[in-house]
């Protein structure tokens, strides 16, 4: 029987998801939280479907099961694409929320928004996205910008640097005369790399992540399930790891303390 002490889980390919967790601890500072990067299976944006659906539903039905999760945050936009839906008809007592780029709030910034999403080939092809597109499509001028690469640079450990910089203007240079307005960072990871973003793009383009949505929507089915923790309980972070390699550990915890 679930009970209100209970942790929540947040579940990434590896590292990307820590974005998530850090606004989920700041929105609910007494729950308990465990954190599950799959590292040894990363990156997930450049597998199949079947394999990300599968290797998502066998580590979230672990988390609740053995680890006795009472909610659940997937916090990463290819495994949401890829499993959000299955995992709700499979476990539909379970607050369980997903991520999703934030090209509403790019869009509704400005009266002529020009919007790049920077996300990996998965998410981008998914039919999530190519849905959120298209409600969106007659409102402003959307550029998706596939970054495989990307996420593993945040998996190393690397925030900055030249051969970081060199990717990122790749990525970016060829919209730059286009007006851009907005950049939406579509992977969980990508806001470790924020400040290469906003340099790289200068200080009058907005960037976007839907971390803080994704919390806020977490909580908002936390107490209509009358789980949230109202006690005077200090919530706790565990990190765990799919990889053997030690220093997994090591980078989740620097990753969490660090200001993104």
């Amino acid at each position: 029987m679930t009970q209100l002490t209970d942790p929540i889980a947040v579940f990434d390919s590896g590292m990307g998801g820590i974005s998530v967790l850090k606004e989920m601890v700041r929105l609910m500072p007494k729950e308990d939280f465990i954190y599950y990067g799959d590292s040894k299976h990363a990156p997930y944006g450049t597998k199949t479907l079947q394999e990300v659906r599968e290797l998502t539903i066998e580590h979230i039905s672990d988390l609740i099961k053995h680890k006795h999760a009472k909610a659940i945050a997937v916090a990463c936009n290819t495994a949401t694409s890829a499993a959000v839906r299955i995992l709700r008809e499979m476990y539909p007592d379970v607050p369980l929320v997903g991520v999703e780029p934030a090209i509403k709030p790019a869009v509704m910034a400005c009266e002529d928004p020009k919007v790049l999403v920077m996300a990996t080939p998965m998410t981008l092809h998914e039919d999530k996205f190519h849905h959120l597109e298209e409600l969106y499509i007659n409102q402003a001028d959307i550029y998706p910008v596939p970054c495989p690469g990307l996420m593993e640079f945040v998996e190393q450990g690397i925030l900055d640097g030249e051969e970081l910089d060199s990717f990122l203007k790749e990525k970016i240079d060829p919209y730059m005369d286009k007006g851009i307005t907005g950049i939406v960072l579509g992977c969980t990871h990508y806001p470790f790399v924020r400040k290469r973003i906003r340099a790289i793009a200068g200080p009058s383009i907005e960037i976007f992540d839907g971390s803080l949505g994704t919390a806020r929507e977490l909580l908002r089915r936390l107490t209509v399930a009358g789980l949230n923790r109202e006690d005077d309980h200090v919530g706790q972070v565990t990190f765990l790891n799919s990889s053997d390699d030690p220093d997994k550990l090591k980078l989740s915890r620097y990753l969490f303390s660090r200001e993104i």
